[in-house]
Order: structure tokens, then C-alpha cells, then sequence
């Protein structure tokens, strides 16, 4: 057995085993508890899967499909700020109808199979105007986010609408799982402990009560669960900063769950102390970062990777609750809603803009990180209630710092034999190479394992779970140990199969104890080792000495080829294994699909991959569904952009709108058509330049920074959005303002000689629903 191979020995927990007051004597709710390892539910270990949604941030028409694709996407529990300013901008006339009908929301998410965490601040930044605080309250002479009686009345007031409209869905058999007290609070703990009292006070309860630990904050004790984030890159640092060494940190594999960077911008300090975490509550997770805002001054896109790779790290470093923001962007509700230079903050966000780069992005649309996320998250809803019980053990060899891109950043989750190895071999700005002949060694009570069978070659981008130790189902009560396998682990399907994903470059391995016999797809490589086309992928079925040509239990290796076209959904009779590029999700016993044109669904079932039959479901007319170009005409030319509109403490502003209004270039559409029901339009604007505003006849509806990615708009939740009522306004890019853009952004900046400003090309889809019959 080679000596000199990266050497995990899995340690067990360094702690016992504890169960605090919250969810168990406090706030107790039937099913659900929490230890200092894991949430329960009914009894057995969860890893929750939750994901920021901001109900006032997407319109009400479009919060139930909205959630439907979160759900799809593996997530059980959805997160959402009430934003104080945009319920409550004058003092009295609190509103919730409509698209502030925060309790419709709730119930909505709960008829969706999702739970709800309530971040109820009154304090939330999330990029709002005041951090969320109505300017009344903002132009109050109280001392705000402490226990001032004068602050405290005004949120004594506010957190009593709150009960009234929420309070009925806070009960034992409520969705409200947790509320989140402030954010980003660091050294008030009694405040937070004031906050959860008043909150108490109007009917407002959760079994867990949560709060933002990172920066080192002072957590009032055994009253908040702790909750830490991790963001690969981000708008809060100036544009000239670098890749910061805290955005860093979250590629690598680590038991440090504190972030000194988050939120260093808005309190004035750059690098402050961590802390250790509390063990008295397990390690979890609220801001995982599921893409990145837009500021004018910085302009991050963290690719599906980046956001993949920063959550595969935390699962391998202990994480028991992942939690992303955003995981489906939105839309300001109205003007000057958002944090600006004018109302005092570091940064100048878009007027209406908050797609975040999500998983399910401000038109509704899915980018890629929906596919690379909700891989993680099949693996941990099938994985999760024996995964959590695994403790995260690091390699003796370990990454001397965030600069060495020459050692394996992997660890090892594992309890009595059975376990998952962890390999995070990706990040962004700064390559990493391919590592050449690489085999791990795992040392288990039994004995120690290496693999793979044979050193291979890791290419940058690699996110792997391999599993070892498992005992596979036989279809008459008896198993076949899986001794390990180079593929990563998806699933589990209701006849016992078990799911592997292959990662692209990496050789699949399916190993078993010699004289099990392994038959279909692949080839035998050794004794007791098969391999696995990585890119294909295959079926292979495993056979104990003792079974004869009796029952086998089964692999099935998904091929990389499929990785970004895989779901795991929960169908009425257990887990639905579906292949689809195109949007989708289950209602009762049917898959239902979002499409411009006829979609192509897979199932796979015992007997293989079968295709189901799609049929459209809304009754739309054939010829209101598709795709095609749409004529623009400019109207006006650009004037000279400026090198500069402002700054503040060094961050450059963004212009004003009248400055826009008067400087950029407008295009008229010819026709965007008009709203057909059962159908929904995008409109698809390819641009470069600066600032782009959307208008409808005349009137600013949208807005976006440029950062070198196409902006997609939903046009049918914009009223008079049809016809040639619509125009676009580009204003150029000077050459050299100081603003921060991606690489390939930035290569097109500089390939002009003077300031950047093109309308490269403008598409409207038309897309319905359809719907295919799971059997």
C-alpha cells in the first residue's frame, strides 16, 4: 500500500452529540428538532436545501411558476426579506395586497411542498434603499438597530402588521420554519434577543430563530442559530481590488465557517477577526452565493462552476444546510427603491435590476447554475439523512493557502465504513491546472482504501463525490457492496438503483469485492474493477458469488454528456430520474415543460431511458410559439459618454437617468407582439455599453449594467410592453471610467478605440407549457 498518497483518517466528532432548547423544549413543533450536528425531521437526519426568493421582488403572477422551478431544482425551503420600505414607505399605510401580499406568498410556497424562512430584519440590506428602512424611519432621531425605546417602538409597530398577517402561519403546523432576526448585526446580541422578544410579542414564531454570524458577530447565546455564507466573488470590494483573499477561501475545503469579508463594505472595516463556530448548533448556511449583484462600479458573473464549486466545498467541509442567495432573482418594485450613493451606501445598484445571475433568473428564465446546483441537491435529498450524520474529515496533506494551486483540495464525510470522498478542484480568475496521477487513500477501520485503482488525471472543473462503503438493494431483500466508484453520487431510484454522475476527464470506476460479478455496460479493467464510458456513461448490474443469475443490484452511470439535462424530482410512487434541456417540473402524476417549441423528455425506467409523450397544454395557438429576430430601428445617436458621473469614497456613481435620457443612443422596436394567454414572452437584448434602460412608450420600466452577458426580460408583466411601444436605450462605456468588468467584458472594452456602445441583436420567444404523463 503506497505511503506517500494524500491520506485521509476519518476521526469521528469532536464533540458529543447535543440538542439545544430551540425545536426541542422551545417553539417545538411535531417532527422536526435540531441537534448540534443536524436538523431532524420525523425522526431522521435533514439537510435542508434553501433557497432567497424575494416575493416583492417578482411579480405575483409569476410566483408560483417561480417556485415550482426552485422546487425542481432540489430546493425545500425558500427564504425571503420583508422589506420594510417596500410594504411601508409612508408612515401608516402599510400595504399588503398584491405583490406585497407576503402571507399569500407563504401560503403559495407551503401548496408548493416548500418551507419558509421569514428574514424579518426590520434591518435587511439585500441592496434595498436604507437597507430596507422606510426613509421615515431612516430620518428618525433614534439610534437605529439597538434597544433606543424610541427604535424600538417604531419596530414594535411594524413587527404587529407582521403578526397580523403572518402570525396564523407561524403555528406548529405552519410552513414558517425559521425567522431570521436583523442581518449582518455585529455587536448587538441583546438587540437580537430584544428583537426575537418583540417578535414573540406579535404572534410571530418559528422553531428556529436564526441570524447572520459571519464578521465575527456577537450571537446573543443559545438564542439564534448561527448562519454563515460564502460568496467565490462580490460586488463590495473597489474596482481596482483584485480577486480578494476572503472570496478565495471558498474554493478551497475548510472547517473555518466565519467570512470576514461579507458585509465589510457597509460597517466600515476591511478584515475583522473570525470567530469560532458555536457547537452547539450544527454548521449551516444562508448566503451561498447562487450568482452575484450588479454594482455600477464592479461587476462580477460568477459562472455556474464558480456558484457549483463554492456549495460543493461546503457540503465537503460539514455544511448540514445549504442556502443560497439569490437562488431566482427579481425586479425592484418601484423607483428608487434600491441602495445608491444618493441614500448614503458604498455602492450604485440598477434602479429596477436584481437578476443576481440566478438559478432562476428576474425573467424567469433558468441559467446554468439551476443544472449544476440541483445535481448537489438530488445527492444530498437521497444522501442527506445518512450524510448528515458523516463528520467532515481533512486530508493530512492540505492547501498551505489560498494561493497554492499545486495540492488536492478534497476531504472525506464517512461513519462506520460508508462515506463519500470530496474533490473541489475549480475556481474562477485564476486557473487552476490539471493534476496529474492522482489517487487518494482513505484509511477505515477495516483497512484502507486508494483510489482509484489506477492515478488519473483531475482537470480543472472537477466536483466529485465519490462514494464508498455502500450497500446496494437486490430485488428480493438481499444487497451487494459497492467498495467504491470514481462517478459521483445523484440517487437513489425506488427499485433500489443507485445513480452515479461521471465528471467530465475523470475515468469511471465501479469497484466490487472479487467474485461479485459485474455485467452490462463497460469492461472489466482488473479483478473487481469495471470502468464506465465517462462520457456516456451505462447500466451495470452486480451480482453476489451467492446469486446465481438471481437478483442483481444496480448502477446506473449518468454520462457527463447529460449532466446539465439530469433531474431528480419526487413523482407520487418515489424519485423521477428525467432528461430534459428544456425548464421543467411535476404536478401530481404528469411532467410539465416550458417551451417555445415541441420539448424532447426522457424518463429512465428499469428497462432504459424511454421518451414520453409531450402534447401542449395550454391551448395556445401553434403559430403564437416560437422564436425569431425582432427590427430595430435607432432613432437617436449617442453623445459622448463621460469618463466619469461621481464617485463615493473612491467607488465610481452611476449616471443619473436624466444623464442617460440626454447621452445614450435609443432603438424602436418594430413590433414585440402582445400578450397571448397560456403563452410568455421574452425578449432577448445581445449589448455592450454602460447602462441600458427599457421603456415603454417613453416611460423607464427596466435597466440593467452592462457586465458582457445578454439581458432577458419578461415583457408580458410589463403593462403596455407590446406592438412598437417599446424602445431601448444604450449609452456608451467611456473608455476609461473605473468600472470593474469580467474578462471577456473587458477584452470587448478594450477592442474599440473609443467608448463602447452596440446593439448587437434583439429575439422574442413565445413559450407555453407542456405536459407529458409520467407512465
Amino acid at each position: 500500500m503506497p505511503d506517500h498518497l494524500p491520506r485521509v483518517r476519518p476521526t469521528g466528532w469532536s464533540e458529543p452529540l447535543t440538542r439545544p432548547a430551540m425545536a426541542n423544549d422551545e417553539d417545538r413543533r411535531p417532527g422536526l428538532a435540531l441537534t448540534s450536528r443536524w436538523v431532524e425531521r420525523d425522526g431522521t437526519p435533514w439537510v435542508p436545501v434553501s433557497g432567497e426568493v424575494h416575493y416583492s421582488r417578482v411579480p405575483r403572477s409569476r410566483w408560483r411558476e417561480t417556485l415550482r422551478l426552485v422546487r425542481s431544482g432540489g430546493v425545500d425551503v425558500v427564504a425571503t426579506y420583508v422589506v420594510w420600505v417596500h410594504h411601508e414607505p409612508v408612515r401608516g399605510a402599510a400595504r399588503f395586497d398584491d405583490g406585497l401580499d407576503v402571507a399569500a406568498f407563504v401560503r403559495t410556497c407551503a401548496e408548493e411542498g416548500l418551507h419558509v424562512v421569514l428574514r424579518i430584519g426590520p434591518w435587511c440590506h439585500g441592496e434595498v434603499r436604507n437597507g430596507g428602512l422606510p426613509d421615515w424611519v431612516q430620518d428618525a432621531p433614534v439610534r437605529h438597530r439597538t434597544d433606543d425605546p424610541a427604535y424600538l417602538d417604531l419596530v414594535r409597530a411594524w413587527f404587529g402588521r407582521l403578526g397580523a398577517e403572518l402570525g396564523a402561519l407561524c403555528g406548529p403546523d405552519g410552513p414558517v420554519l425559521g425567522i431570521q432576526l436583523d442581518n449582518e448585526l455585529y455587536d448587538q446580541p441583546g438587540h437580537l434577543a430584544t428583537l426575537k422578544r418583540l417578535a414573540r410579542e406579535a404572534g410571530l414564531s418559528a422553531p428556529l430563530w436564526t441570524a447572520t454570524a459571519w464578521g465575527g458577530a456577537q450571537l446573543p447565546a443559545g438564542e439564534v442559530l448561527p448562519l454563515y455564507g460564502g460568496y467565490g466573488d462580490g460586488f463590495w470590494v473597489d474596482a481596482d481590488a483584485g480577486w480578494h483573499d476572503t472570496f478565495r477561501a471558498h474554493y478551497q475545503v475548510s472547517h473555518t465557517w466565519d467570512d470576514p469579508g461579507i458585509g465589510a463594505d457597509v460597517r466600515g472595516e476591511e478584515g475583522a477577526a473570525t470567530v469560532d463556530r458555536d457547537t452547539a448548533f450544527p454548521p449551516a448556511t444562508c448566503e451561498l452565493g447562487g450568482g452575484m449583484a450588479t454594482t455600477y462600479h464592479r461587476r462580477p458573473v460568477p459562472s455556474a462552476l464558480d456558484v457549483a464549486a463554492v456549495a460543493h466545498g461546503k457540503v465537503a467541509s460539514g455544511s448540514a444546510w445549504q442556502g443560497y442567495y439569490m437562488y431566482a432573482g427579481g425586479t425592484n418594485p418601484g423607483p428608487d427603491l434600491q441602495e445608491s450613493h444618493a441614500t448614503g451606501y458604498p455602492n450604485d445598484l440598477p434602479t429596477y435590476d436584481y437578476d443576481f445571475h440566478a438559478a432562476v433568473g428576474a425573467a424567469g428564465l433558468l441559467a446554468p447554475t439551476h443544472a449544476a446546483l440541483r445535481t448537489q441537491h438530488a445527492f444530498l435529498a437521497a444522501f442527506g439523512p445518512t450524510l448528515a450524520t458523516m463528520p467532515s474529515t481533512l486530508p493530512d496533506d492540505r492547501p498551505s493557502g489560498v494561493d497554492d494551486s499545486r495540492t488536492l483540495r478534497w476531504s472525506v464525510r464517512a461513519a462506520d465504513g460508508t462515506g463519500f470522498v470530496f474533490v473541489v478542484w475549480h475556481q474562477p480568475h485564476v486557473p487552476l491546472p490539471t493534476l496529474r496521477g492522482v489517487q487518494v487513500r482513505v484509511d477505515l477501520p477495516d483497512g484502507p482504501l486508494v483510489l482509484p485503482s489506477r492515478p488519473v488525471d483531475v482537470p480543472p472543473g472537477t466536483l466529485a463525490r465519490w462514494p464508498f462503503g455502500l450497500d446496494l438493494p437486490t430485488a428480493r431483500g438481499g444487497s451487494v457492496r459497492l467498495r467504491w466508484a470514481t462517478a459521483s453520487a445523484l440517487t437513489t431510484l425506488p427499485d433500489g438503483t443507485l445513480v452515479l454522475l461521471a465528471s467530465p476527464g475523470v475515468p469511471v470506476e465501479v469497484v466490487v469485492a472479487p467474485g461479485v460479478r459485474v455485467s452490462g455496460d463497460g469492461w472489466a479493467v482488473a479483478p473487481g474493477v469495471h470502468a464506465v464510458d465517462e462520457r456516456t456513461g451505462g447500466l451495470v448490474e452486480l451480482r453476489a458469488p451467492e446469486a446465481g443469475d438471481g437478483p442483481a443490484a444496480r448502477v446506473l452511470v449518468v454520462g457527463a454528456v447529460d449532466a446539465d439535462r439530469v433531474w431528480v424530482l419526487d413523482g407520487p410512487d418515489g424519485r423521477v430520474l428525467l432528461r430534459s434541456v428544456d425548464p421543467l417540473w411535476l404536478e401530481d402524476d404528469e411532467v410539465v415543460v416550458r417551451a417555445a417549441a415541441a420539448p424532447v423528455v426522457h424518463r429512465w425506467t428499469p428497462d432504459g431511458w424511454r421518451r414520453l409523450d409531450v402534447r401542449a397544454a395550454t391551448g395556445a395557438p401553434p403559430e403564437a410559439v416560437g422564436a425569431g429576430a425582432v427590427a430595430s430601428t435607432q432613432v437617436r445617436a449617442a453623445g459622448e459618454p463621460a469618463v466619469s458621473y461621481g464617485e463615493r469614497d473612491g467607488r465610481a456613481s452611476a449616471p443619473t437617468a436624466d444623464r442617460v435620457a440626454d447621452l445614450a443612443a435609443e432603438h424602436r422596436f418594430a413590433d414585440v407582439g402582445a400578450p397571448v394567454d397560456g403563452t410568455v414572452r421574452h425578449l432577448h437584448v445581445a449589448w455592450a455599453g454602460d447602462v441600458a434602460q427599457l421603456l415603454v412608450d417613453g416611460r423607464v420600466v427596466a435597466d440593467r449594467f452592462w457586465d458582457g452577458t445578454p439581458w432577458d426580460v419578461d415583457l408580458d408583466v410589463l403593462p403596455g410592453a407590446e406592438a412598437d411601444r417599446v424602445t431601448l436605450r444604450v449609452l456608451p462605456l467611456h473608455r476609461d471610467a473605473a468600472v470593474w468588468l469580467p474578462a471577456e467584458a473587458a477584452d470587448r472594452r478594450r477592442s474599440v478605440e473609443g467608448p463602447l456602445g452596440a446593439l448587437d441583436a434583439v429575439a422574442l420567444t413565445r413559450s407555453t407549457t407542456w405536459r407529458a404523463p409520467l407512465t
